[in-house]
């Protein structure tokens, strides 16, 4: 025997009727849309007629309105009122009719479902047995041998995620939900609301309502309360409910919150440095690169306008881990948030690489994760710019226009460069590999063009030099030696992405890179 949750309900005369009751009960839980609780009423009624002195036998209706239930089945019994179906959801009660015997101390002695012939026979025998009352009389020939009930209005769509969301921490099945909640007045417009709590990046976000996180939280068998990262710059640790809140104001899908958590997860590292990120006054932000078979399975875009717009995935991934860093972190434009232009990739940078079409191995592989793992890599870069070049027909020249595409990154006279990320369209790769251009091979080609002699890369009076220096500094053999743009060619990043016709490729620029600054992070994907 298991004991039964305590409860109370009023009756539709007001009166409050107590579980458990100091006496056998028969709890009936029903509804006025469902035919077999049309069947089933009758013989609950007449249980309340044959042992009602000795045993408490409720109907705990689920409708809004009990009187037409009770005048359509000329009931006597006690309809309790369960409208807001908290009891119903505490019972776990799926279909309905369900009717479940209790002793006198709560405890549960028997449960059916539906309509069986030979459940009503068993539960009046054992009523007889407890009261010592007669079995009443029922023309068993009237009756079906057996119905199907019907849905219990508490686990419908929605209201089972309400309930969850208000159901006691310490019941069995208690709401995961602790974050502080927000009462809105019912004349408020939601949507001005969140603008007002300054909880948006400019662009209206979805209410995160207790239920659609509910619904959000299904996306990660990780418990609610984890901590995901501890979120500069306010240093704030951001649960796995915390997060999910942000992705329902996004606009993500529950599938979607394992990438927003292990991208999170990758860009609150020391390593990558998002404080810094957030803080310097150039237009960095974090750039979300996805591989592996996730991409398939909640359809990101590797394709046509992958860096662009219309892809639900790729937008509101994004999305919900800058959301995080503000709404969480702290970090709001004018705040933190230093960048004297800004660009639109700090409202979402996220894309999949098209790992199909791709001549070499994916970005993961590259960075020692399996083909078949799931993984987000996270970069410090600006928002993209595009190279065209539609002439070259050799990996040669090719290569050759992406060096001389990748040398304006951060100043054109900046070289000994950090992390650079180069998107190469499938023409382009096709480009590449008809010459069995390795990408090793496409990264000295471009430090091979963008070598130059230290005396041009020093200021003058026509440009000037992010690195103040003077010739003086330098011998005459230094100031000849040639220096490539980048440290070294593992600062040179290349995925394929976007459309299958254009031979347009593009150039995401990085920040500071190294110990100071910010240095790429890949994280694998819990799915």
């Amino acid at each position: 025997m298991s004991a039964l949750p305590a409860f109370t309900l009023d009756d539709l005369h007001g009166r409050t009727h107590a579980f458990p009751a100091a006496r056998p009960a028969l709890l009936c839980f029903v509804k006025e849309d469902c035919p077999t609780c049309g069947i089933t009423l009758p013989l609950i009624e007449a249980t309340h007629r044959a042992y009602g002195e000795r045993v408490a036998v409720w109907a705990i209706g689920q409708d809004n309105d009990h009187s037409l239930i009770v005048a359509r089945h000329q009931l006597t019994l006690p309809m309790l009122d369960d409208s807001a179906l908290r009891v119903s959801f505490l019972y776990e009660v799926e279909i309905v009719p369900t009717i479940i015997l209790a002793d006198a101390n709560g405890n549960e002695l028997q449960r059916c479902y539906g309509f069986r012939q030979t459940d009503w026979v068993e539960l009046f025998a054992r009523l007889s047995q407890l009261t010592r009352l007669p079995t009443p009389h029922v023309d068993w020939a009237s009756y079906p041998e057996w119905r199907p009930g019907c849905g219990s209005k508490s686990v419908e769509p929605e209201i089972a995620e309400r309930l969850q969301a208000e159901a006691d921490v310490g019941a069995k099945h208690a709401s995961p939900l602790r974050a502080r909640r927000i009462e809105i007045a019912p004349s408020d417009d939601e949507f001005e609301f969140m603008f007002d709590q300054g909880l948006t990046d400019g662009l209206p976000v979805v209410p995160p309502t207790a239920e659609r996180v509910l619904r959000m939280l299904q996306g990660t068998r990780r418990d609610a309360q984890a901590v995901v990262a501890v979120v500069p710059p306010n240093l704030a640790p951001a649960t796995v409910e915390k997060v999910a809140v942000n992705a329902v104001m996004a606009g993500c899908r529950p599938e979607y919150l394992p990438v927003v958590i292990a991208a999170l997860e990758a860009t609150c590292t020391d390593e990558f440095n998002i404080h810094g990120v957030l803080a310097t006054t150039w237009g960095a932000t974090p750039c979300l690169v996805v591989n592996g078979p996730i991409r398939q399975r909640i359809g990101m875009n590797s394709g046509v306008n992958a860096l662009g717009q219309g892809n639900r995935a790729n937008a509101t991934i994004g999305r919900a881990v800058k959301l995080v860093l503000r709404n969480v972190g702290g970090a709001k434009p004018a705040g933190i948030e230093r960048s004297t232009l800004g660009s639109p990739a700090k409202f979402t940078l996220c894309f999949a690489e098209w790992e199909e079409i791709s001549p070499w191995q994916p970005l993961h592989v590259e960075r020692g994760f399996d083909k078949d793992e799931s993984v987000v890599t996270v970069f410090a870069l600006e928002a993209p710019h595009g190279i065209a070049d539609q002439v070259a027909r050799t990996g040669r020249a090719l290569a050759g226009s992406f060096g001389l595409g990748l040398e304006s990154v951060w100043h054109p006279k900046y070289h000994n460069f950090g992390d650079a990320l180069l998107v190469v369209c499938p023409e382009h790769a096709r480009t590449l590999a008809q010459d069995g251009w390795t990408k090793d091979d496409v990264r000295r080609r471009i430090q091979e063009v963008t070598m130059r002699p230290l005396r041009d890369l020093l200021p003058d009076e026509e440009t000037g030099h992010a690195i103040n220096v003077s010739h003086s500094n330098f011998s005459g053999e230094q100031l000849n030696q040639r220096m490539p743009k980048f440290k070294s060619l593992d600062n040179i990043h290349i995925v394929v992405a976007g459309g299958d016709a254009g031979k347009f490729s593009a150039i995401l620029g990085g920040w500071v890179s190294g110990a100071g600054g910010s240095v790429p992070v890949s994280r694998q994907i819990e799915v």
